[in-house]
């Protein structure tokens, strides 16, 4: 499994801008299409809200990718 260590620098990002930050989609709106199809899990859950708040601390998992939520 890859590992991504993202760096947050603010409280929290939505789930879907997440994704477009870490390079896996392109824009947004295909980060809430890949959301939206079950595809995400956080800490281990599916999640299926589009702009969950994601927080330092957290586990976001799709297709082998791991990305790892810290604080800056």
């Amino acid at each position: 499994m890859d590992t991504i260590d993202f760096e947050l620098d603010r409280e929290f990002v939505e789930l879907n801008q997440l994704l477009k930050l870490a390079g896996l989609c392109d824009s947004g709106g295909m980060g809430k299409a890949i959301v939206a199809s079950g595809a995400v899990t956080v800490d281990g859950e599916v999640e299926l809200r589009k702009t969950c708040k994601v927080r330092a601390g957290q586990v976001v998992r799709l297709d082998g990718v791991e990305i790892r939520v810290r604080a800056a």
